[in-house]
């Protein structure tokens, strides 16, 4: 039986690349050569081919100066967005380059996501399709330069990550900004997607009744893991009554309450739990995949059993088998054709 592509809504890639990492390379070569200690990579371009995904949601993540990165950008309302401007840039630029050499496909379209992905198939090694958001809004110096990323192909944008310029966020509770609200008019107008992951609570109530297409690339539940990281289940409704999808998130400290490094890790059941809880609230066609994989951690802290990225997908086998189909991919390509 054929099965629908995968779709995974969350993907680090060109943030990879800034650490060094190949992602050309095959999967057992990077991590023989891999430049990141302690994380584990499972994801390359033959890995995600190998998996059957056929596209996903590439991010621009900027990261701010910190002990896990201390060449980050500095933050700061006057000028604190031109290294997270140059991070972004960079980050464009390697997914152009992986373009030019075959690897990916920019889809900036729902018209063009349905094409590729009518056509792709693992045997053929087509491309990776990817369309691009942007995980952090402080690579924006303020809304007008919006109309610039957009050219560039960014199709989503998540305003926060910790606090920006634009909004509260994971562990940094807060309203928008004034820039923030202007930012989310700018891209109602524009038709840029909200993408809710990350917002605190305070900015998310502000930032819903400004934006029609809102989503959750990559967030769990709160009412099985608490803090403002995870959505709750007020706000996972309200994505849900935009017609957005909420992606799930394979790090063992989002899937399990009270797990800390060096835990056992979570196991699918639990992180299918999630999955459950959201169909409660709203049925199961606004949930779908966002892994995360490698977003700043590697195996050591994804479910147990994953070993590399096609393991992701046993986590199908924790949701009814009905629904397998929409949750691998189908959820979000109806998605992206209808929004983007």
């Amino acid at each position: 039986m054929t099965r629908l592509p995968v779709f995974d809504a969350h993907l680090d890639l060109a943030w990879n690349a800034q650490l060094g990492r190949d992602l050309t390379l095959e999967l057992d070569d990077l991590r023989e050569h891999d430049p990141v200690a302690g994380q584990t990579a499972c994801v390359t371009f033959s890995e995600l081919r190998r998996a059957g995904v056929a596209a996903c949601f590439g991010t621009l993540f900027a990261c701010p100066a910190g002990e896990d990165y201390p060449q980050g950008y500095e933050q700061g309302e006057k000028d604190g967005w031109k290294g997270a401007r140059r991070q972004a840039l960079s980050q464009l630029d390697q997914y152009q380059r992986w373009q030019d050499a075959g690897y990916i496909r920019l889809l900036g379209s729902g018209a063009e996501a349905a094409a590729h992905v009518a056509v792709w198939t693992p045997e053929h090694s087509g491309p990776l399709g990817v369309t691009l958001l942007m995980e952090g809004a402080d690579p924006l110096k303020s809304a007008s330069d919006l109309d610039y990323w957009r050219a560039a192909g960014v199709r989503l944008i998540g305003p926060a990550w910790g606090r920006t310029r634009y909004a509260g966020g994971t562990d940094a509770p807060g309203p928008l900004t004034g820039r923030g609200h202007e930012l989310l008019i700018a891209m109602r107008e524009t038709g840029v997607a909200l993408d809710a992951s990350h917002l605190d609570d305070a900015s998310f109530r502000e930032a819903a009744p400004l934006q029609p297409k809102m989503i959750a690339s990559h967030s769990n539940s709160r009412a099985l893991v608490s803090g403002n990281r995870q959505l709750s289940d007020e706000m996972a409704l309200s994505i849900a009554e935009h017609g957005g999808v909420i992606g799930l998130v394979g790090h063992s400290k989002f899937i399990r309450p009270g797990w800390e490094d060096g835990d056992t890790r979570a196991t699918f059941a639990e992180w299918a739990s999630h999955a459950g809880h959201y169909s409660e609230i709203f049925g199961w066609q606004h949930v779908g995949l966002g892994s995360d994989l490698d977003g700043g951690f590697g195996l050591e802290k994804a479910p147990a059993g994953i070993q590399r990225y096609e393991d992701v997908l046993r986590l199908l086998d924790e949701v009814p088998e009905e629904v397998r189909d929409g949750v691998r991919g189908g959820h979000w390509l109806k998605w992206v054709e209808a929004n983007l």
